[in-house]
């Protein structure tokens, strides 16, 4: 069984920086993506950022310059580095990773929903003003 956890999640003012894990168990790599996903109330669930083990990393334009991914392959863990935090950041975040022959992609109505995707419960971010 697939498993995602996520933890780091919290509350913060803006221009501050949370780092959040991922620790992925049960699953095959390959050469799958695992990323994160954010959605805040009202909004659509939106791809944010991917990495696979060939550390090819791709972020959405919103975030860039402001979130890092990366992976320690040992742990099986995967983080996100969100610095320079802003309101608009504040959002549940999920960790995702690729289904059998299915591909990231965004955005989606609603994050947890999309079967062929494995899903964490999600973190919650919080950025005040």
């Amino acid at each position: 069984e697939v498993q995602l956890v996520e933890s780091g999640g919290g509350s913060v003012q803006a221009g501050g920086s949370l780092r959040l894990s991922c620790i992925i168990s049960g699953f095959t790599f390959g050469d799958s993506n695992v990323g994160w996903y954010r959605q805040a109330p009202g909004n659509e669930c939106a791809l944010v950022a991917t990495i696979n083990r060939r550390d090819y990393r791709w972020y959405a334009d919103s975030v860039k310059g402001r979130f890092t991914i990366s992976e320690d392959s040992n742990k099986n863990t995967v983080y996100l580095q969100i610095n320079s935090l802003k309101p608009e950041d504040t959002a549940m975040y999920y960790c995702a990773a690729e289904g059998p022959g299915q591909t990231l992609f965004g955005p989606l109505r609603r994050c947890a929903a999309y079967e062929s995707i494995y899903w964490g419960r999600g973190t919650q971010v919080t950025v005040s003003s």
